[in-house]
């Protein structure tokens, strides 16, 4: 089975989630992504789990999924200036 996406790197900064995922990197408010996120320490945010299917990510600490469709659908959504694709 080939996963749906394929993540190549998820990182966080003061204010954005940065997700490469099948060769395109989107920044991503991490407000806007998931209020639990938004609430989580760093160390709370860098515990997660890529499906191996590809379809999501889970944080382990906050129990909380987000799909990467979803993911991607908010970042394309977003005013230029909230959110970038690279």
């Amino acid at each position: 089975m080939n996963p749906h996406h394929i993540v190549q790197n998820l990182s966080f900064d003061q204010e954005n989630m940065i997700l490469s995922v099948d060769g395109s990197t989107y920044s991503i408010p991490i407000s806007q992504a998931s209020k639990r996120l938004s609430q989580a320490t760093e160390a709370e945010r860098k515990l997660y789990q890529i499906s191996p299917s590809g379809y999501g990510i889970h944080w382990l600490a906050i129990d909380e999924d987000l799909s990467i469709d979803g993911l991607i659908r908010l970042a394309n959504s977003l005013p230029v200036q909230n959110a970038s694709r690279f």
